[in-house]
């Protein structure tokens, strides 16, 4: 209480009673606060009904726009190619026994399984696993949602690619309505939920909806419901109790329309600009005279013959009257501000997907330490996505691959495998790349020395599997010991190649040790 307050108590305790109410009142938050600067943005709707209302149209925004904008094309398959890579998500099997020890037969028989299924995974064998997981991860970020049914066992008409009769069926979002809504037996925008919320079917047109007329022509009975448990949906989920996804470019759809936009704008005006060099100007009455133009320049009618004045290099006006004189036109293209102006922009799209400026805009001006800091910081975003894709789509993928691989008698599970950790397994996203190598070798190299880090984090740091280098490292070694040859990438002989004759090479797979002959060129 402040000293006014203390004598409004003492000679009125009504009126303190009622500035005190007043101050409550006035205590809000600013943001809430009516004002003619800001719009009033205060919906509150739910989300299913948010998503119903725009995700079509924000779609049909976003596929336009990758068809004919090369930034926004180009920081899609950023997103993709930062979040599947070139190889996609990789699967390293490592079934475990009851107590703990990894079955290592076992998880190489899946390894050579699921390695075969990966050539042609999906139902129309156009595609492998790779491809497949880039394609779904296009849709997911453009369209903010893709879908796929898990199809084992014999099907009528399709032949599984390997002897697991396991495939995929991909399909876009327009394959399931979001118009499809059906209360009384809690079906919304296509998806059938339980009390809880657990989806239990997906309804789903038999046909692509967008053919001949579109969706005008199907009717209920062109639809199908697909279990959820034969269902892989992934999607981008902004809130809580949303079914449906929503564009990951959502938020800056506009400003990259307006970028776009205003580039095209100042292409056309810098064209203009180009088109017109100098012009011809003549003063009346005080300067220029009409009467003294010859009659050579006039028509039969005695009108003037506008002249055609071709500009080049270095050419001379001699043919000009009393009066005239050359005006340049003065262009403003291009417009010096642009650059500025387009990189701030980018910035804020790039910031509104999550994708790396440097990436989407192709600037890579900077110094080694602030290339890094970006690439980790967009890098973890990327790791975010990555773990996103491998909950909703390649772990489900696989852990179904893994039970139909066992009941078809393809690859059975032992019988010290419990059923629940046959499918236990190391998913390998994209690794961070190396801006320096020799740096990032050399804090590796003191990582694992140190026991900080394991031999295998090293080498899937650098986007190898552990399990394939050893193998080669042996299989190689082995070679160069039965061949007699030495490199200095063996460890075995960095100390007598530092100058210590007293190592002795260490005999080959034949008995006999390799002899010490550098003469050929070898280290």
């Amino acid at each position: 209480m402040n000293a006014f307050d203390f004598w409004v108590y003492l000679t009125d305790p009504s009126e303190r009673l009622r500035r005190a109410h007043a101050r409550k009142v006035l205590n809000r938050y600013e943001a809430t606060t009516p004002s003619p600067f800001r719009s009033k943005r205060r919906s509150n709707r739910a989300p299913n009904d948010i998503v119903q209302r725009d995700a079509a149209t924000l779609r049909a925004i976003a596929r336009d726009l990758e068809r004919n904008h090369d930034i926004f094309r180009g920081s899609l398959r950023v997103l993709v190619n930062s979040t599947i890579g070139a190889t996609g998500i990789g699967v390293d099997p490592q079934p475990r026994r009851a107590d703990g020890t990894i079955h290592t037969a076992y998880a190489e028989a899946l390894a050579d399984a699921y390695k075969r299924h990966c050539k042609r995974p999906e139902v129309t064998r156009r595609y492998s696993d790779s491809m497949a997981q880039r394609l779904i991860a296009y849709t997911w970020f453009r369209d903010g949602e893709g879908f796929g049914q898990q199809i084992y066992g014999e099907v009528p008409g399709l032949k599984h690619s390997t002897a697991v009769p396991y495939s995929i069926e991909l399909f876009e979002p327009d394959f399931v309505p979001l118009d499809y809504n059906d209360p009384g037996n809690r079906i919304k925008q296509g998806i059938q939920a339980n009390a809880w919320g657990q989806a239990i079917a997906y309804h789903v047109y038999k046909l692509d909806p967008r053919d001949n007329m579109g969706a005008n022509w199907l009717s209920p009975q062109d639809i199908k419901a697909i279990p959820a448990d034969r269902m892989m949906h992934i999607a981008t989920l902004d809130r809580l109790h949303q079914w449906r996804g929503v564009s990951e470019f959502a938020s800056v759809l506009t400003r990259i329309e307006d970028l776009k936009d205003y580039e095209e704008s100042e292409r056309i005006a810098a064209k203009i600009a180009a088109s017109m060099t100098a012009y011809v100007k003549r003063t009346h009455p005080d300067g220029f005279d009409p009467s003294s133009i010859p009659e050579s320049r006039r028509d039969e009618r005695g009108n003037i013959i506008p002249r055609d004045i071709r500009m080049s290099p270095g050419m001379v006006f001699d043919d000009l009257l009393v009066g005239e004189e050359i005006g340049m036109v003065k262009s403003d293209r291009p417009n010096p501000n642009l650059v500025g102006w387009r990189a701030g922009q980018l910035k804020a799209f790039a910031a509104g997907i999550g994708a790396g400026y440097s990436s989407v805009s192709r600037n890579y001006d900077g110094t080694y330490s602030a290339q890094r800091q970006e690439l980790v910081e967009q890098w973890m975003h990327y790791a975010v996505l990555a773990d996103e894709f491998v909950c909703m789509w390649k772990q489900p993928d696989y852990e179904r691959f893994v039970q139909v691989a066992h009941l078809s008698g393809v690859v059975k599970r032992p019988w010290d495998v419990p059923e629940d950790r046959a499918a236990d397994a190391l998913y390998l996203g994209q690794s961070m790349p190396w801006i320096d190598p020799l740096k990032e070798v050399l804090a590796w190299e003191k990582r694992t020395q140190a026991g900080f880090a394991s031999e295998q984090q090293a080498i899937r740091a650098a986007g190898g599997n552990p399990r394939d280098v050893r193998q080669q490292i042996s299989e190689w070694r082995a070679g160069n010991d039965a061949a007699g040859l030495r490199f200095t990438s063996d460890a075995r002989y960095m100390k007598g190649v530092e100058g210590d004759s007293s190592a002795e090479a260490p005999e080959d797979s034949t008995g006999r040790k390799p002899a010490p002959d550098n003469d050929s060129g070898q280290n």
